[in-house]
């Protein structure tokens, strides 16, 4: 989904707050870079829908402090990959 960048943002954020996706899932989902993904969330939705801006904001913060335990679960799914999820 290239064309028109606010449409873009708008659908973004409404992905975003729905699923609780990261940044790289919705960059993925919609077949476009991070970058963009981050831009689109951070500075155009801004702009576009203050209402949904704030909602993503929160689902953007709480991936932001998971973070590292994706990344610990990552590298022991490496190593031990029958482990089971246990967040």
């Amino acid at each position: 989904m290239k064309g028109n960048p606010e449409e873009r943002a708008v659908a973004l954020g409404q992905y975003v707050a729905e699923t609780g996706a990261t940044v790289r899932n919705a960059a993925m989902r919609f077949g476009i870079s991070k970058s963009t993904v981050h831009k689109d969330l951070t500075q155009r939705l801004k702009r576009q829908n203050r209402a949904l801006y704030n909602s993503v904001q929160k689902v953007l913060q709480v991936n932001k402090e998971e973070r590292h335990l994706r990344g610990g679960w990552a590298t022991k799914q490496k190593y031990h990959p029958d482990t089971e999820w246990h967040f």
